[in-house]
């Protein structure tokens, strides 16, 4: 057995809105758990993000709901403009809650909402193993120190070293990428209160108002074949003119808007996915090890649920996991082995509660996804009798209620 540098209950690994949101969901049920972040700050790169009604049924049951709405107006419904004919279609969300919030704004309200010391920056895990006598996982980190934990969660996105060791196979790119940004107006914008999308050949732009005088915008387009992510560009200024150049037919408004960037606030990013049928099939769970958000289930934006999914998921975990932590195991009780079982059963309990909630997102976003590649005739015809088939109820994803805390 190997003498761990330091002994841990929970450890979950990744900063990021799951990681946070998990932490902070098992901190509203009295449980203390240390968040590894490999970043030096908090991450809160990717401009806007849309949380709709089952996000903030989510953030109501944290506890941060009411701070955030203040910094973001609600949205009314979509609206979609078709450039090749003018047609245009409108949608309106009937009531249910949907805001455009600056991802930095949800990373740093669930940061402060933290115990002091939750949140460990520059901590790199590199990988995985279990201890060969009390079978914890015991995580390595970048600067050669280890960590033993009962408990182990991996919000470490798409690139996850606890997927890994959990098993979980790596996500599948789309052929397309996006860029986001924001859009300051000192003076205050006249674009009302809708998600605008002007749809042309194998390219979209999408404008979200934030509030007043802040618009987050995003461009999604195809890529030819399948790019190395080490080839996009991290350079703002670079990634702003060469999409500039790929909307040159777009509306006046829009491509102005883009030009008018706040230039620190644009990224750009190939667009990944984890295909509904491994969903349907994987563990997702190892011992007393598992994952969250975009490690578990990474998915396209096109229904803007990446990160409420992530949200709803630290709630289930942190209500799965409570009872049995709460009877506080010792050497005395049932031991280590007892408790390491019942952690894995309520992982297990986790893990199917989500289950098909997953599948059903991935399964919409992955058809909604292959229709921007633009297949070919009879994949397309496929994709939109599926899409007609199963989500006759277009908002029906934003009515799931992932149930109390």
């Amino acid at each position: 057995m190997e003498i761990a540098d330091e002994e841990l209950e929970i450890v979950i690994v990744g900063g990021g809105i799951c990681g946070l949101a998990t932490a902070l969901a098992l901190h509203r049920k009295g449980f203390t758990s240390v968040v590894l972040e490999r970043s030096e700050s908090l991450r809160a790169t990717g401009g806007g993000i849309v949380i709709r009604a089952n996000g903030w049924r989510a953030l109501d049951e944290l506890g941060v709901a009411s701070k955030l709405r203040q910094t973001a107006q609600p949205l009314q419904g979509v609206r979609e403009i078709y450039l090749n004919d003018g047609k245009q279609r409108e949608m309106a969300y009937g009531g249910w809650e949907a805001r455009c919030l600056k991802r930095s704004d949800l990373i740093a309200t669930l940061a402060e909402s933290l115990p002091v010391g939750t949140i460990r920056l520059g901590c790199q895990a590199i990988s995985v193993k279990l201890d060969s006598l009390t079978s914890h996982p015991t995580l390595q980190l970048h600067n050669g120190s280890t960590i033993k934990a009962k408990v182990l969660i991996g919000c470490d996105g798409t690139k996850s070293v606890v997927a890994d060791f959990v098993g979980v196979k790596p996500s599948k790119p789309f052929m397309l990428a996006g860029v986001r940004g924001f859009t300051v107006y000192p003076g205050g914008h006249n674009f009302g209160n809708e998600l605008v999308m002007v749809k042309g050949d194998k390219k979209t732009i999408g404008r979200i108002p934030v509030h007043d005088n802040l618009v987050s915008w995003f461009v999604t387009h195809q890529v030819h074949g399948r790019q190395d992510p080490s080839e996009v560009s991290k350079d703002p200024e670079l990634i702003r003119q060469l999409t500039l150049q790929l909307i040159e037919e777009f509306p006046s408004e829009m491509v102005d808007m883009i030009r008018k960037s706040d230039l620190e606030s644009v990224s750009h990013v190939l667009l990944r996915y984890r295909p509904p049928w491994e969903i349907l099939v994987e563990k997702f769970r190892r011992g007393s090890v598992t994952v969250a958000g975009d490690a578990m289930h990474v998915m396209g934006p096109f229904l803007g649920q990446g990160g409420s999914a992530g949200i709803e998921d630290a709630i289930v975990i942190a209500r799965s996991l409570a009872p049995t932590l709460a009877k506080n195991y010792d050497r005395r009780s049932s031991g280590r082995n007892g408790m390491m079982v019942e952690v894995g059963e309520a992982l297990d309990k986790y893990v199917k509660e989500r289950r098909m909630r997953l599948v059903m997102l991935s399964t919409q976003t992955y058809l909604l996804g292959l229709l921007q590649q633009n297949p070919g005739p009879m994949l397309k015809f496929v994709c939109l009798i599926l899409m007609a088939t199963l989500f006759t109820d277009v908002t029906r994803h934003t009515q799931y209620d992932c149930g109390r805390l």
